[in-house]
Order: C-alpha cells, then sequence, then structure tokens
C-alpha cells in the first residue's frame, strides 16, 4: 500500500489552510463534528442502524466512517504514536479505497448491529481528543491543513447524504415517520418561469484555486458555447403533474432506452416518493407526508425522468457548462440556483481537460467516480453552508432518485422566445379582440396533437397533399438541381419530405426548421438515419424570423419546401412578407415548392376544422395549457370551447377559443377578465385561389414555374422560382 502522506500539497481539496474562516481550524473542526451529531439527534438508535437500500447506508455507519476518514488520512500518518481506536474499524467504515484495504460490503452496512451506536459515539470521541494536537500544527502547516479541511468538507457531504438516507429510510416504512415537522422544507419559487437568452460564445469555467474546491471543479479551462436560453426557475410539481397527466411515463419517444427499461422494470409512475391517495397526490419530505404542492419544485427524479421530461416539453437538459456559465454571469436573473435542488445537467460526469487524480489513496476521492454517472448543478435544501457554489460538481448514476434532485430546463438559440411568448400572451389577452398567434400552438404536445389531426378522415388537407406529391414526385424531382440543399419550413415530423428525397437523390443536404427543438430533434435523427449519405443539419427556429441556414450546409443551390399549407396562416400582406423573406433566405436562383389548399364549400372547410373525435379541439385548448405551464396560468381549458367557423368575407376559417362562463384568468403576472361567449381567435387558414396565389408570389419577387391540383376537394402544390 502507497504510503497515505505521499499525495500533494493541493490534495483533492484545493484548498489552503490561510483560506479557514477567522473563527480558526479547531473551532471549525469542531462545529462541523457537532454538526453531524445534531443531523442524527432526531432519530432513535434503531433508526440509526438501518439500510433502507443499497445506495444508501445507516445514519451510524455515516457517523463510524466519517471519523474513520480523520483517523486514517491525518491521525494514523501524522500523528506519532497513534493506536488506532479498534483495527477492526478499518474493514467496517472503509467506503471505497482500495489502496487502504478490503473493507465491508456497501450492500450489507445495515447488518452491523455492532460496533453499538454508544460505541460509535466514543470513536468519535477519542478521535477528536487525538485531533486537537494536529488540528493545532494545522494551523502553521500547509499540507496538513490542507487535508483537515478536505476531512471537513467530506464530513459536511456526508450530512448531506445523511439527510438523503433517513428520508430514502422513512419513505420505506409503512408509518411514514416525519425526521422534523417544524421544518419547511419545500423551496417555491416566486412568479413565472422565463427563458434567460445568452449569445453564447467563449468563456471559462471551473475552480481557479483561489478558495476551497474539491480537485474535479477544475482545472478552470476555456469552452465554447453555442446561444443557449436557460429557465429562470425550477420545474415544479404543477408541470410534473401535467406531464403524467399527458402519459409521460407511457410514451416511449421521451425516454432513453435504459431509461424505458427502468420505468419497465421497476414501474415507475410518479416521482420516487410520491403517494397517491383518495384525496390525490401527497409527497413525503423530511416534514412527513404532505399534500402535494403544484408551486414547488419536483424533486426526487432521476436523470432519465429529468430528460424525459424536458423532451415532452420540446427543450432539453442544460450542459453544466452552460449552467455554470449562466449562474456565474447572471445568476440575478434566476431563481433556486442554490439551495432548493441540485439540477440535472446533459454532461457526463468526466474529468476537465488537465485534471490529475492526486497520488495514493486520497487520490480515489473523486477521479475513480468519472465513468457512467451524469453531473448535477446547484445544490439542495440538505447542503451545509460553503459547498452551495457555481463550480460545484456532484454526481450520481442516472437512474438514482433519492436526492434531493429537480431539473432546470434549456434550449437551443440565444433568441428569447419565452419573453417574446410572453410578450403576445399579454398583448392578445389585453386587446378589446383576444387573440393569440398561431405559432404558439406548436409545443411538443400540440405537434404530436396536429400530427394526429393530420391523420383525421375530415382532415382533408394532409392526405390530397401526400397523394399529390406522390404523383408528382418525379416532375418535381427532375427540376431540383445537383447537390441540392433541401430546407423545409416548419419541418414537424418531416413526413412528406420523404416523398421528395426518395424522388431527388441528387439532394446533398437537409435542412429541417421548426420552432420545436424536441419534434425537430427526433425528425432529424430519424431521416439521418434512413438516408445515412444525407447531410442534415436541423435548424431549432421560427422559420417566419430565420435570417440563414446553418453555416456548415454544403454549398449547392438552395431549393425551399413549404408544405401543408402553413402559408394559409397568414393574412395576404404578410404573406407577401413571409414569402420575399423565404426568397432572401433560400438567395437568388432558389426554387420553392410549397402547398396551398385552395378555396372550397364551407361544409367540408368546417368539418376538417372541427372533427367530431375532438382532436382539433384538444389542439386548440393546449395552448391554454402551455399559458399555464410556461407563464403560470390558471386557465381551466375545459371552460373554453373550440370553435371553427368560415369567415367568406375573409376567405379564411378561423379557429376560436370561446368562454363558457363569465371568469378572471391569471397568466404572466397579469389578470384577464373574459365575459360568457367572448373569444380568443387563435388561427386563420387562408384559402386561395390559383390566379390569387400567383398574384401575391409575383408580387414577393417569385415566379410560378409549375403547378399541380388534386381532385376535390382541391389542394395545389407549386415551383417557384426566384
Amino acid at each position: 500500500m502507497p504510503p497515505l502522506d505521499e499525495a500533494p500539497a493541493l490534495l483533492v481539496a484545493n484548498a489552503r489552510a490561510d483560506d479557514e474562516p477567522a473563527e480558526g481550524l479547531a473551532e471549525r473542526y469542531l462545529k462541523v463534528r457537532r454538526r453531524s451529531l445534531e443531523v442524527a439527534a432526531p432519530l432513535s438508535p434503531e433508526d440509526q442502524v438501518v439500510q433502507a437500500m443499497e445506495d444508501a447506508s445507516p445514519t451510524k455507519w455515516h457517523l463510524a466512517h466519517t471519523t474513520w476518514f480523520f483517523e486514517t488520512f491525518l491521525l494514523t500518518p501524522h500523528l506519532g504514536g497513534y493506536a488506532l481506536f479498534d483495527p477492526d474499524f478499518g474493514y467496517l467504515f472503509n467506503s471505497y479505497y482500495e489502496a487502504v484495504g478490503p473493507r465491508h460490503p456497501r450492500p450489507l452496512r445495515g447488518l452491523l448491529s455492532r460496533p453499538s451506536h454508544a460505541e460509535v459515539l466514543a470513536y468519535r470521541r477519542a478521535v477528536d481528543t487525538a485531533m486537537t494536537p494536529l488540528l493545532a500544527r494545522a494551523e502553521r502547516e500547509r499540507e496538513l491543513g490542507d487535508l483537515v479541511a478536505l476531512g471537513l468538507a467530506h464530513e459536511e457531504q456526508h450530512q448531506e447524504l445523511m439527510l438523503m438516507d433517513i428520508l430514502a429510510l422513512f419513505a420505506a416504512s409503512p408509518l411514514a415517520p416525519a425526521y422534523d415537522r417544524s421544518a419547511s422544507w419545500a423551496k417555491s419559487a416566486m412568479g413565472p418561469s422565463l427563458w434567460v437568452a445568452f449569445a453564447g460564445g467563449a468563456a471559462e469555467i471551473g475552480a481557479c484555486g483561489e478558495a476551497f474546491s474539491f480537485d474535479n471543479e477544475g482545472p478552470r479551462h476555456a469552452v465554447a458555447l453555442a446561444p443557449y436560453s436557460l429557465a429562470s426557475k425550477l420545474v415544479t410539481n404543477g408541470q410534473w403533474l401535467a406531464f403524467m397527466d399527458a402519459g409521460g411515463y407511457d410514451r416511449t419517444e421521451f425516454w432513453h432506452a435504459d431509461g424505458w427499461r427502468r420505468v419497465s422494470e421497476e414501474g415507475w409512475r410518479a416521482p420516487a416518493y410520491w403517494r397517491e391517495g383518495p384525496d390525490g397526490w401527497r409527497e413525503l419530505t423530511l416534514a412527513g407526508l404532505e399534500e402535494l404542492d403544484p408551486a414547488a419544485p419536483v424533486a426526487h427524479i432521476s436523470w432519465f425522468e429529468a430528460s424525459a421530461f424536458a423532451a415532452w416539453t420540446g427543450a432539453r437538459l442544460p450542459t453544466e457548462a452552460e449552467w455554470e456559465h449562466a449562474a456565474s454571469s447572471r445568476p440575478e436573473a434566476f431563481e433556486q440556483l442554490f439551495g432548493a435542488l441540485w439540477q440535472w445537467t446533459a454532461s457526463a460526469y468526466a474529468p476537465y481537460p488537465g485534471f490529475r487524480a492526486a497520488r495514493g489513496a486520497i487520490g480515489e476521492y473523486n477521479g475513480k467516480f468519472m465513468s457512467g454517472q451524469m453531473t448535477l448543478r446547484g445544490s439542495c435544501l440538505a447542503t451545509p453552508e460553503g459547498h452551495a457554489r457555481s463550480t460545484y460538481r456532484n454526481f450520481f448514476y442516472p437512474h438514482q432518485r433519492w436526492m434531493f434532485s429537480g431539473l432546470r430546463l434549456a434550449r437551443d438559440g440565444a433568441e428569447d422566445e419565452a419573453a417574446s411568448f410572453e410578450a403576445d400572451v399579454i398583448a392578445g389577452l389585453s386587446a378589446p379582440r383576444k387573440s393569440l398567434p398561431a405559432k404558439w400552438f406548436y409545443d411538443a404536445e400540440g405537434s404530436r396533437l396536429f400530427e394526429a389531426i393530420s391523420e383525421l378522415p375530415e382532415y382533408y388537407l394532409t392526405r390530397q397533399e401526400s397523394a399529390l406529391l406522390a404523383g408528382i414526385a418525379p416532375e418535381i424531382g427532375a427540376a431540383i438541381p445537383a447537390r441540392a440543399v433541401l430546407a423545409e419550413l416548419g419541418s414537424g415530423a418531416s413526413l412528406k419530405t420523404r416523398i421528395l428525397l426518395d424522388a431527388a437523390p441528387q439532394i446533398a443536404a437537409y435542412v429541417p426548421v421548426d420552432i420545436n427543438p424536441g419534434a425537430l430533434d427526433a425528425a432529424a435523427r430519424t431521416i439521418a438515419a434512413d438516408y445515412p449519405d444525407l447531410v442534415v443539419r436541423p435548424l431549432a427556429a421560427d422559420f417566419t424570423r430565420a435570417e440563414a441556414l446553418p453555416t456548415d450546409v454544403p454549398v449547392g443551390p438552395r431549393v425551399g419546401f413549404f408544405p401543408g399549407s402553413t402559408i394559409g396562416n397568414f393574412a395576404p400582406a404578410e404573406t407577401v412578407a413571409l414569402l420575399a423573406r423565404i426568397r432572401g433566405l433560400l438567395g437568388p436562383g432558389s426554387l420553392l415548392v410549397i402547398g396551398v389548399d385552395l378555396a372550397k364549400d364551407a361544409a367540408t372547410l368546417e368539418a376538417a376544422y372541427d372533427d367530431p373525435a375532438g382532436v382539433t379541439a384538444a389542439f386548440n385548448r393546449n395552448v391554454l395549457a402551455r399559458i399555464n405551464r410556461e407563464l403560470d396560468g390558471d386557465f381551466d381549458p375545459e371552460k373554453f370551447a373550440h370553435v371553427a367557423v368560415w369567415n367568406r368575407a375573409q376567405g379564411r376559417i378561423e379557429m376560436h377559443l370561446e368562454a363558457l362562463e363569465e371568469q378572471i384568468v391569471r397568466a404572466a403576472g397579469r389578470s384577464f377578465a373574459f365575459v360568457a361567449g367572448e373569444t380568443i381567435h387563435t388561427e386563420n387558414s387562408y384559402k386561395f385561389t390559383p390566379a390569387g396565389f400567383r398574384d401575391l408570389a409575383r408580387r414577393a419577387g417569385w415566379r410560378v414555374e409549375r403547378s399541380w391540383m388534386s381532385p376535390p376537394p382541391m389542394f395545389a402544390v407549386l415551383l417557384l422560382a426566384n
């Protein structure tokens, strides 16, 4: 076994003795050691010997192990003549230090009825007494001071682990006991969750060694960040209930394969400590079994669950570099960065560039765990003071749920879409005639519902367009130049795209553009897998505002694809402006394949937008659910009726949400009054004549090269040239 004193001066803790608080190292030592006993104080001796599961440890074991750490790494190598309190304790209370020797198996720690609780307390007192002369030396000797600082930080980590393990133990009891009923453990945030945007670019993350930090927090190094946005607060219980109500635990499309296996094998239906009863959901906290607070952050979720929820919302988890950059540069923009819950990131727990574990047994502290685990950032309600810092890297396996873990959402792009959504909602609901832009339909659930609408027998548009495209695909394919780049606007699931890709194998690259990152990512992965020779470069953006295609798209002629009659969502003047913008996006010499629904009888149109199965109604009402989720709204969607009507004078189908009763609704921190019968105008779908659309295209700078029309109910596909 290598000598324990071979570790370099900075050890695992990049700390210096002169960084200790003014109270002095000896006083701080006693304070930390006393705090461990205070954590254990509400427990009976019987509570302290039981192990709830393999991941957890008995409280008595924690009290002994933290003492063993000081005895093994400080007293034995640095205090001449020190005699071990009990030679067997090295086997019983070693955690994972292979270099120190064998140890009792972790899953069996709950069988250690001996030594007794009283003997463990005696062990602590004996080691504390023996540490007295070393603490005096540690004030003067830097290496010794570093070791003491590490030991104290290690014990503080175990104080948090003790509370985690106590809650796991009480959750396993049919009595659901409380650890401390007087404490308030929920950490709710105030106000709506907003997207905070960051432009990205060069940044630095990691500890720089000026104050205490663990070795895994450094070295400080440069990172390159793409533009991103981070949610201003944590996901709440109320949002998680919506995920569950939407079948989140039953829908494989949101889950990683290993996560889905856990859901299936272990029967996950809710976060770890939720309990369903006749009166609804309750949550076991350290204060006991409590009524679930919808405004409190959701806790005790695995990385698999956090990732699935993010996919359901169309967002993602932040990388740890994004989290640290945001927390360091604009902490005032966020709530619950620290002191509520550890926050899962998308980053695997891996060494930073230049990381080197310390020599000897002490080097096993962090480095040996840099495999198969995921990183969490922030701190939680059980984290000791001083451990809440922006560089701290916590880590757990992706399936684990017993820690105090939650999530904060992220998304690609620095465009502050949340602010835009909030502004549109406030402006639209404050207007004398209430309205909302149709683009806000398409969160993850809205995109799913629209795909379901496309399958309805009444919704002729998809059926007619797909059949028409299939028939004319050879003609369109012949018009597409070699090495072309196909850019699809509002790509959704990219289903119709395959018709063009199959007809035009000369297409070199595909750029799906969609406002919903979740749907975009799924579609892009599927297309890339099915067309391995195709370069796929997804662009998460509102296509009405996109200014450029991705910079790494191959050079080649540009061809736009705009199916589905989405162009009908825009008024005539807006249509001209949008077509002109698309012309600028694609550039000179480009082509545009566009789907256009043609005017027809009112009965056919109204049936297509108000199906008897109620799918379109659910699609329309989903925008209210999105307001509730993202802007802390309190809409009751069942108090609004879906209305679809043909406005012959304007040449458009209109969709509305009609208030069924007088009511006041809150969203984005505002109140909005509705009288019975008042509507929110949510969508227009203009229907064109061939001559009328040709004129709009001409005004935008396009010329119609070819046009094709389906049998009734008539739908048109046009090939425009720039």
